[in-house]
């Protein structure tokens, strides 16, 4: 069995002036969804300057989620709060986003040999 962890960056850009109201709105989302089922991490970050570090786009606020398994994902990303976020401030043309990015990615290589847990070898 393979590993099921599943790993969201979901990026937003704010329009101007709005990242530290925007910043607000993902926080509030934070405490029920650290409650759900298979939510491993789920933190919003903001981007701050730092000389050792570099950016190429101007995606200011991201999340930086894991999850147990696809399932868990994709229970979250149809939870009535996170569909009504979207739909208000992604999609409406008064919400708070210009633009958004969410990437899921796994941890494992193509064709990984994982052991089977509970299985009995020779």
């Amino acid at each position: 069995m393979m590993s099921k962890k599943i790993y969201c960056i979901a990026r937003f850009r704010a329009k101007t002036g709005k990242e530290r109201e925007l910043f607000e709105v993902l926080k509030a989302l934070e405490p029920d969804t650290l409650r759900e089922d298979g939510c491993l991490q789920y933190i919003v970050t903001r981007r701050i300057e730092n000389p050792c570090a570099g950016c190429s786009d101007d995606f200011s606020i991201v999340f930086n989620e894991i999850w147990a398994d696809r399932t868990a994902f994709e229970a979250h990303c149809n939870r009535n709060a996170i569909r009504e976020f979207f739909q208000t401030q992604c999609l409406d043309e008064n919400g708070l986003v210009e633009a958004h990015d969410v990437c899921v990615y796994s941890d494992e290589p193509e064709d990984y040999d994982a052991p089977v847990v509970g299985a009995k070898y020779e």
